[in-house]
């Protein structure tokens, strides 16, 4: 089980690249809150059967909850939601490439809150490898900026980057407050652990999203039913990521998962290209390979 948490990472790194797109899209058709519950309300019943798989295939019961349990998945879930709603705010911004990439600051801001909330360090060479994965996430940002020195050492302090940077600072959370929930459980096999906590979560993230939809915007849950077809599509391909990354972070500490996870910069590079016909920049093609380069490195030294 040593490895396994790398294809399991780079899988749900794939489903987030589709989930994030797919989201862009009902943007124009939901509002922010909406097209955030969207991810949660359809990707409950793929959650649920994951966990009944890991119930069946370990033929253990289901792990014994706890109030640590429920304030670390708390944590982890309302960070979430914070997080997705300013990714899809920025998405709407600036373009896709552009977007994410801010967000995937989350390894750097993931491993310094990791160090203070969980006291699990990373090694001097860890942080040097998501560094250099960082500078690749921020090269690949710097897409139709005329001054790309300029647009290197400031564009951070734009708005749409400033949201995009904050987006991943709750992320990192979140992902702290799922890894804690799943090991204060003390269950063994570590994927029924993750998707006790991925039900619990999306149940949390449900109640709370749809108590404030039906306080400040009522006539959206009737938009959100409407659009059940692409919502199913975002539910399922969401639940699918969510089950990799939960799983991932039991198994490892939360700054290599998401180190690792910056290999959803290279799907939507590719999906930016192929998808959305936008065409790629030397600074995006270099970008990349720095990025790439990165996440070899961290994982030939992480410890």
């Amino acid at each position: 089980m040593e490895w396994a948490w790398i294809p399991i990472t780079i899988w749900a790194a794939a489903c987030q690249t589709v989930r994030t797109g797919l989201q862009k899209q009902l943007k124009g058709r939901l509002s922010t809150n909406g097209a955030s519950f969207v991810r949660f309300a359809y990707g409950l019943p793929l959650a649920v059967v994951y966990l009944v798989a890991c119930l069946w295939f370990t033929g253990k019961p289901l792990p014994g909850t706890h109030l640590e349990f429920y304030a670390w998945t708390a944590m982890g879930g309302v960070a979430q939601i914070l997080a997705t709603n300013l990714l899809i705010l920025a998405l709407s911004m600036r373009n896709f490439v552009v977007a994410t990439a801010y967000s995937k600051t989350e390894a750097l801001q993931a491993a310094a809150f990791g160090m203070l909330i969980l006291a699990e360090p990373v090694s001097a060479y860890g942080v040097a490898a998501i560094v250099i994965g960082t500078i690749g996430v921020l090269l690949i940002s710097l897409k139709g900026s005329d001054n790309l020195m300029t647009a290197f050492l400031f564009g951070w302090m734009e708005k749409s980057a400033l949201i995009g940077i904050g987006s991943g600072a709750l992320f990192a959370v979140s992902a702290i407050g799922f890894r804690a929930a799943s090991l204060s459980l003390d269950e063994d096999i570590l994927p029924l652990a993750a998707a006790t906590t991925l039900v619990h979560a999306i149940v949390l993230q449900i109640g709370l999203m749809l108590a404030y939809l039906l306080w400040r915007e009522p006539g959206e849950l009737r938009r959100v039913i409407a659009a059940w077809r692409p919502g199913l599509v975002v539910g399922l391909t969401s639940a699918a990521g969510s089950a990799g990354w939960f799983t991932a972070m039991a198994l490892m500490t939360a700054a290599y998962v998401r180190m690792l996870g910056m290999t959803e910069m290279v799907f939507t590079f590719l999906m930016s290209y192929l998808v959305f016909r936008e065409k790629p920049s030397r600074a995006e093609i270099i970008g990349v390979v720095v990025l790439v380069g990165g996440i070899l490195l961290g994982l030939a030294v992480r410890k």
